[in-house]
């Protein structure tokens, strides 16, 4: 679980992580630029601040036109792993390279119409594969189940290439929808108003886990 902070009262950054404490090993912070995406939301400032407030794992997602530049700094902040969309940079294993020399772990994103095929020679590179199940650009979107085929043929790359990269799900995951993704072959879980939106945050973080936890047996169909 890697609840996005994109939710929480931006007002009270430290105590809304704080609230959810040790239910949850990641946060998720979603960086957006207003050029890639049609939305600003959070810099190097917040999650400097973040990084001082917290010890959690830090999950930073890069919705920006230009990764190259800026990824470098984040991880310099502080942020444990840092995502980007590759098709925004003509050499994004090079980025891939570079990010991994800094220490961080390192994944690639991709929104929901763009082909597994945009990512497959990174994959063997990266630590996460984010798989979009919205359109990046802002929180409480519904979800798409479109993207599902895509989370089972990632995970069935994942297997046949004997890989271990996470595959992670971001957007309208609540208890309806996480079940689908997990059966699918997602392992990793961003949500952000399933669990902000709610004043029991870390009751909200369980009814996630468990939704999740009651598919891990079962077989995909």
């Amino acid at each position: 679980m890697s609840p996005s902070i994109l939710a929480a009262d931006f007002s009270r950054l430290a105590d809304e992580v704080n609230d959810v404490g040790d239910a949850v090993p990641w946060m998720h912070v979603d960086v957006m630029d207003g050029h890639y995406v049609p939305n600003i939301t959070l810099g190097q400032p917040v999650v400097a601040s973040l990084r001082a407030a917290t010890d959690h794992f830090l999950d930073c997602h890069l919705m920006i036109s230009d990764p190259r530049t800026y990824a470098p700094q984040f991880v310099a902040l502080g942020a444990e792993s840092v995502t980007f969309h590759p098709e925004v940079d003509d050499d994004p294993l090079s980025i891939v390279h570079a990010l991994r020399e800094l220490g961080a772990h390192v994944g690639v994103a991709l929104k929901p119409k763009l082909p597994l095929s945009l990512v497959e020679e990174l994959l063997p590179h990266v630590d996460m594969l984010l798989l979009m199940t919205v359109e990046p650009g802002f929180g409480g979107q519904a979800f798409i189940p479109e993207v599902l085929p895509k989370i089972a043929a990632a995970d069935d790359w994942r297997g046949a290439h004997g890989a271990d990269f996470r595959i992670e799900v971001d957007g309208g995951i609540t208890v309806d929808t996480v079940a689908g993704t997990v059966r699918a072959g997602a392992d990793t879980i961003v949500a952000g108003s399933s669990v902000f939106g709610h004043q029991d945050r870390r009751a909200a973080v369980r009814a996630l886990v468990d939704a999740a936890i009651a598919v891990q047996s079962s077989a995909r169909t």
